[in-house]
């Protein structure tokens, strides 16, 4: 009896999962809802009957039955990168032209993809089974959303039985929610009183980012897989090739990924779908251009933050015509006033657009903006409103030209236009708006990453005299913030503890936080990963930041004259006394043979992935870079190792192959 009840339960969990896998993946149901419906409730009665027969994969529970309680973190076992733009197709051209001097060969194609207007995250199947889902977050940690990933019904929660699956497999893809199901949401939140969600990404991303995975089950997100992260053994020996095991496994992947094999088959798609895109029940923001076969991804490599065999396409900017009801000026945190046009709320892109930036008094003169004018506006790469032109003739008579300031709006002090330069600057070093400018980008998601220290409470701090200097942050008390508006004792301690957790941030986002001249993230990991430690760094020359392979002359200037002010030095040292420590991921040598080594890698090795070889050097304390020169100290070629191996050996540097590598990785000083 207790056999023919598991044989029973294993057969409604299979029958569930293919009408799931023909429901949501293939768009091709075989029954009817309220057939499945009873499918269903068979298995849960049987399994609430036997409990000790229900199992983590069984379609019954995708839903968890309580609130958590905060999100863990994961590290990406191979990072999530972002992809660089292209607006059109000279740029697409541009690409492609670069890819082709890379490869020194015409042979290769390409695939390209709607870019979902989501939010990317990354499966970890082991034995077929989900295991762990995760955000992009930085791309080298995110955050644990495997609770609210499983009620994604798209989402399998076991690969296909039968199907070839590796035991470890990384699935990379995009959560979204669409059309409809943003439609209905909003309609549900305006009826209850809540605040409606900007667009179907916000909506997206904060549904996977509840604590009650209950929520976000009735939220109905969906999802396509695109690649994969770290696998056991590769399922395909090209791109294409993978997305088609993808669909052997159960995974859903967009109907509409075509191949191309030129970069003119790539605008023809590219340019179709900017018109066709308004019929899918999702939004797209561009196409995603992406070489076909891995072994040519491999010699292409990355940048620091992007691949380099793959491009993102992104459609023409919308544009919607309103209203300038005024014109402000902003403070930003270098001390440039910048006028802003205050519009009549108008919907674009998905959005509800109030503000949009003049850039600089030179161009808000050049397009003779005014209040009261009739303007066009268009969101700079889908992301920053901007005027883009004015009706002249429908402006209202008696329209005043906005005057440039001769003063500060915030501080009063006098302003001045920087030497053969278009920026007005305030240049008093104790204004109150470049303080706030400053700690929101100190505070910001890419640099320190303080959760709850909004632009709201950061004015509040300010103004109330709380906070003057970075390091004041880490200073306040509990009895501080519980005096402010809107703030009480639960939320006082949730900022305390964002502004806790901070102070042990990577010394890349210290860096990157401190606000110098050029220095971003991406920088900022070139630099902590060099140097080693801040210490290091602040003792270095000009000359020595200019020898680092992507600081540039006019970066390791700014960088010097930065670290070398006293007023920065008193910044810094501040951060220091009050218990900021800047953390550098430590460095596991195997070899001092690797030490100051700056190594490339190509062609196909037989024990390495690219990455893993990447890795590997990293971790014996040497640099992995993705091009030769002659600060390359030699190249580790396997086979069909392609025109990097004929760089090397033209600017006569050393090629050692796969058992040298090894024997230097094993036998320390050889």
């Amino acid at each position: 009896m207790a056999g023919d009840v598991k044989k029973r339960i294993e057969q409604l969990r299979r029958e569930i999962r293919r009408h799931d896998h023909l429901y949501y993946v293939l768009s091709q149901p075989e029954i009817t809802d309220q057939q499945y419906d009873e499918l269903f409730s068979q298995l849960k009665a049987l399994e609430a009957q036997h409990p000790d027969l229900v199992t983590p994969d069984s379609p019954t529970q995708r839903v968890s039955g309580r609130p958590l309680e905060g999100f863990a973190t994961v590290r990406h076992a191979v990072p999530m990168l972002s992809m660089d733009n292209t607006y059109n197709a000279d740029e697409l051209r541009a690409f492609d032209e670069r890819v082709r001097k890379q490869l020194d060969t015409a042979d290769y194609s390409y695939v390209v993809e709607p870019k979902i207007d989501g939010l990317a995250i990354s499966l970890r199947y082991e034995d077929g089974r989900l295991v762990t889902a995760a955000t992009r977050g930085d791309g080298e940690v995110g955050d644990d959303v495997t609770a609210n990933v499983r009620t994604i019904k798209s989402v399998p929660l076991s690969l296909i039985d039968g199907a070839r699956v590796p035991s470890v497999l990384e699935v990379r893809g995009e959560a979204y929610m669409p059309t409809r199901s943003f439609a209905a949401l909003n309609e549900a939140r305006a009826e209850s009183g809540e605040p409606p969600f900007a667009n179907p990404r916000n909506a997206a991303a904060g549904s996977l980012k509840l604590l009650d995975a209950r929520i976000t089950a009735t939220r109905n997100l969906a999802f396509f897989a695109y690649a994969t992260g770290a696998v056991s053994q590769p399922l395909a020996g090209d791109h294409f090739q993978t997305l088609e095991r993808f669909k052997e496994l159960g995974l859903p992947v967009n109907p509409h990924i075509e191949r191309a094999g030129d970069i003119d088959e790539v605008i023809d798609t590219c340019l179709s779908w900017s018109e066709r895109r308004t019929r899918l029940d999702y939004q797209i923001d561009g196409m995603v251009v992406k070489i076909n076969r891995f072994d040519q991804r491999d010699i292409l490599g990355a940048t620091g933050r992007a691949p380099r065999w793959c491009i993102s396409y992104k459609f023409p900017a919308e544009r919607a015509q309103t209203v300038v009801e005024s014109i402000a000026v902003q403070v930003g945190k270098s001390g440039i006033l910048t006028p802003v046009a205050n519009l009549k709320p108008v919907q674009l892109s998905g959005t509800t657009v109030k503000r949009a930036s003049l850039h600089n008094f030179d161009e808000m003169q050049r397009l003779d903006v005014r209040t009261g004018d009739t303007v066009l506006i268009e969101k700079a790469g889908e992301i920053i409103p901007q005027v883009v032109e004015v009706k002249k003739d429908l402006r209202p008579k008696g329209a005043q030209t906005f005057p440039i300031p001769k003063k500060c709006p915030i501080c009063g002090s006098h302003v001045t236009k920087d030497e053969a330069g278009v920026y007005v600057r305030c240049r008093n070093p104790q204004c109150q708006g470049q303080l706030k400018e400053r700690l929101r980008y100190f505070a910001g998601r890419d640099q320190m990453d303080i959760e709850r220290l909004g632009t709201s409470l950061i004015e509040q701090l300010v103004d109330g005299g709380l906070v003057k200097s970075f390091a004041d942050l880490y200073r306040l008390q509990k009895e501080d913030l519980v005096a402010l508006e809107r703030m009480a004792d639960k939320s006082a301690q949730n900022v305390l503890d964002g502004i806790e957790a901070s102070r042990t941030r990577p010394l890349w986002r210290f860096l990157a936080a401190l606000g110098i001249p050029h220095v971003g993230s991406q920088s900022g990991q070139v630099l902590a990963e060099h140097f080693g430690s801040l210490e290091a760094l602040l003792g270095a020359s000009q000359e020595q930041l200019e020898a680092i392979d992507q600081i540039g002359p006019v970066m390791a200037e700014s960088i010097h004259t930065y670290l070398h002010s006293t007023g920065s030095r008193a910044v810094i040292d501040d951060l220091l006394a009050v218990g900021v420590q800047p953390q550098v991921e430590s460095r596991r040598r195997r070899s001092g043979a690797l030490e100051g080594k700056t190594v490339v890698v190509t062609g196909a090795l037989e024990n390495f992935t690219r990455q893993q070889a990447e890795q590997a050097i990293r971790q014996a304390a040497g640099k992995a870079s993705g091009s030769v020169s002659k600060k390359t100290s030699f190249v580790l070629a396997g086979k069909d190792p392609g025109s990097k191996l004929d760089k090397a050996r033209a600017l006569g540097v050393d090629v050692i192959d796969e058992k040298q590598f090894m024997d230097m990785l094993l036998n320390e000083g050889k």
